[in-house]
C-alpha cells in the first residue's frame, strides 16, 4: 500500500509529476511542437487527468488489441471527454460545445453514461483553443480521467422532480468544487466514481459507484443522504454497501472528503487490478470502514446514524414527458445509442430555446432532458424530435439500448458495439413490435464493463469468437429491488450475425413462461438453462 517499491508504472509518473501538472505543458509544448513532441508518460498518463485519451488507431481489428504494443495502437487524435457535473447544461453551454464537435471534432459527439460527453479527432494542438471555449461558459475537462475523482453523477431533474426527496444540486456543486482541481485527490489509487441525487427513482444507479450520497428522509423528518461505498464492475463487479449514517447536506462535502481520504491512504496501490475502493470495503467490512473515517487521522468524529434508502425498480432513465413542480413539463428523449452530432446538438439547442427555457441535462442513460416546456409546446417538440429520430416515447429495445465506444475509438475494445447495438434494436422492433416489457440491453467491447454489461438483462461482452466478433452473454443482472450481477452463460458465445435470432429466441421464451408482472431479471434467475441458451 502507498509509495512501495516496486511501484507500478502508473504510480511511479504520478509519483514523479502530478497529473494536474500536464496542462502546462500541453499549453506551451505539446500544442506547438505537435504530437510528436509528447512524453510517452504524459501522452498515456497524465494527459488523462485533463480528459484526453489517444485513440485508437483506425484499421487495427479487435483481434490485435491485446497483442499490439501502445505506441502501434495509438491514433495521433484524442478523445476528449468534457466533465459536466450531473448533466446539467445551459442553452450557451450546448451551443459550445457543438461548435467545438462541429470545427474540431469532424461533427462527432456522443453523449456517456456517465453525463458527459465525448469529442473525438481531436488534435492536440488544438486544446488550448478548446479549452479557453470551453471554461469562458463554465465547463472542463479537468479530471474526467485518470486516477482522479471523475465527473460526478446527479439526477438530471434535480429541482423540477415532482416526487424527489430533495434537490442535491447545490450539494452535487459544493462537492465538485471542492474535488477539482484539488491536489488533495489528485493522486488516487484508481479512478474515482462519485453520485449525488436526491432521486425518489434512484438514477443515477448508486449501487455501482464508489461513493453515493443517496436520497433520504430521516424518521425525524429531516432530509439528507444514506453513505454508500465500494461499488463498480469491470472484471471483478461488486455492488456498493450501506455505512449505515445519515449524512445532513451542509456534511456531504467533509464526508466525501473524508471517505476520499481513506481510499487514497488505504487503496491498494501496489495492484493495478484491486486499487479501486471496492475491494478495500470488501476486504474490510463496512463496520472497518466506518471506524476508520471517524478516526482521528480523518473525520475526527462519530456520524450519525441514519434509515436506508428503499431499493426501487423500474425505469430510471426519466424518458418521456414529465411534469414539473412548477407546471411546465420536461421532454426526456433517446439518441442512437448515446451517439450524436454538433449538428445536432446545435439544433437541440435551438429547439430547447425556442420550447423551453434553453437548459438541457444529460442522463446516465445516454439519453438529454428539455425543460421548462410549456403545455402547448410538447406536442410540437416532441414532433420535432420526433423528426431527428430521437423519440420520446422509444420502442422498450431503443428504450433500454447502451453501448460503450467500442471498436470505432477505444484501444482495449474487440468489437463494434454502438452499430451493432443500433442494429440489434432496429432489427427487433421488426421481429417484435409489441413487445413493450422494460429490457435493458447492453452492448460492451471489452470486459471493462464501460456500458454496465453485467447488470443489463442482457448484457454483451465483446470476444473473438469463430475468428469474427461475437459476444460472451451475461443475463438478469439488476439494480434497484433485488439488485445482483448478471447470470454468465458458461460457454454460451454468440457471434455477431446470431445476435438478433439469439436475443428474439430468448425473449420469447421469456413471454412464454414468466409469471405475471415477473421481470425479465427475476426471470432469467429461474429459468430452465434450456430457455436461455
Amino acid at each position: 500500500m502507498g509509495h512501495l517499491e516496486p511501484l507500478t508504472p502508473q504510480e511511479r509518473f504520478k509519483k514523479d509529476d502530478d497529473g494536474l501538472n500536464v496542462r502546462a505543458r500541453i499549453e506551451n509544448i505539446y500544442s506547438k511542437a505537435g504530437f510528436d513532441s509528447i512524453d510517452a508518460s504524459d501522452l498515456r498518463g497524465r494527459m488523462r487527468w485533463w480528459g484526453l485519451y489517444t485513440q485508437r488507431r483506425q484499421g487495427i481489428d479487435g483481434g490485435k488489441t491485446a497483442i499490439l504494443e501502445p505506441e502501434e495502437l495509438d491514433d495521433s487524435y484524442f478523445m476528449m471527454r468534457i466533465r459536466i457535473p450531473g448533466g446539467l447544461l445551459t442553452n450557451q453551454q450546448l451551443r459550445v460545445i457543438a461548435e467545438i464537435a462541429s470545427e474540431f471534432g469532424r461533427d462527432l459527439a456522443d453523449i456517456t453514461d456517465r453525463q458527459n460527453v465525448q469529442l473525438h479527432w481531436i488534435r492536440i494542438e488544438d486544446v488550448p483553443e478548446i479549452w479557453r471555449r470551453l471554461e469562458e461558459v463554465g465547463l472542463s475537462t479537468g479530471e474526467a480521467c485518470g486516477d482522479t475523482p471523475r465527473n460526478m453523477l446527479g439526477c438530471p431533474v434535480a429541482g423540477v422532480e415532482a416526487d424527489e426527496i430533495l434537490d442535491a444540486t447545490e450539494t452535487l456543486y459544493a462537492v465538485n468544487a471542492h474535488a477539482l482541481g484539488n491536489k488533495e485527490y489528485s493522486n488516487l489509487p484508481r479512478k474515482y466514481k462519485t453520485a449525488i441525487s436526491g432521486c425518489s427513482r434512484h438514477c443515477t444507479l448508486h449501487e455501482i459507484n464508489d461513493v453515493s450520497f443517496v436520497g433520504v428522509r430521516h424518521d425525524d423528518g429531516r432530509v439528507g443522504f444514506d453513505l454508500w461505498v465500494g461499488g463498480g464492475l469491470s472484471t471483478n463487479p461488486k455492488l456498493a454497501q450501506r455505512l449505515g449514517v445519515f449524512v445532513p447536506p451542509e456534511d456531504a462535502v467533509e464526508v466525501w472528503g473524508g471517505v476520499t481520504k481513506v481510499f487514497r491512504e488505504w487503496g491498494y496501490r501496489r495492484s493495478r487490478n484491486r486499487a479501486r475502493i471496492k475491494f478495500l470495503v470488501d476486504d474490510w467490512g463496512v463496520e472497518k470502514f466506518r471506524e476508520v473515517l471517524e478516526s482521528e487521522e480523518f473525520l475526527g468524529r462519530k456520524l450519525e446514524d441514519g434509515p436506508e434508502a428503499i431499493p426501487k425498480s423500474g425505469a430510471r432513465d426519466h424518458v418521456g414527458v414529465h411534469r414539473q413542480k412548477d407546471g411546465n413539463n420536461y421532454v426526456g428523449f433517446a439518441f442512437r445509442t448515446g451517439r450524436s452530432s454538433g449538428t445536432e446538438l446545435s439544433a437541440l439547442a435551438d429547439l430547447a430555446e425556442r420550447h423551453g427555457s434553453g437548459r438541457v441535462a444529460c442522463t446516465v442513460e445516454q439519453k438529454m432532458i428539455i425543460f421548462d416546456v410549456a403545455d402547448d409546446s410538447v406536442d410540437v417538440l416532441v414532433e420535432a424530435l420526433e423528426a431527428r429520430d430521437l423519440p420520446v416515447n422509444p420502442s422498450a429495445f431503443r428504450r433500454g439500448a447502451l453501448a460503450c465506444t467500442g471498436l470505432e475509438f477505444c484501444k482495449l475494445a474487440i468489437v463494434e458495439t454502438k452499430a451493432r447495438a443500433i442494429d440489434l434494436y432496429n432489427e427487433l422492433e421488426k421481429r417484435m413490435p409489441d413487445f413493450d416489457e422494460p429490457v435493458q440491453i447492453a452492448v460492451n467491447g471489452c470486459p471493462n464493463a464501460c456500458a454496465r454489461f453485467q447488470v443489463a438483462d442482457i448484457g454483451l461482452k465483446g470476444m473473438i469468437v469463430d475468428d469474427g466478433e461475437g459476444f460472451q452473454v451475461h443475463l438478469g443482472g439488476a439494480l434497484g429491488h433485488d439488485a445482483g450481477v448478471g447470470r454468465k452463460l458458461r460457454g454460451l458465445k454468440v457471434t455477431a450475425a446470431e445476435l438478433p435470432d439469439y436475443v428474439e429466441r430468448v425473449l420469447r421464451n421469456y413471454l412464454k413462461d414468466r409469471d405475471e408482472g415477473e421481470r425479465f431479471a427475476t426471470w432469467v434467475r429461474r429459468a430452465d438453462e434450456s430457455l436461455v441458451q
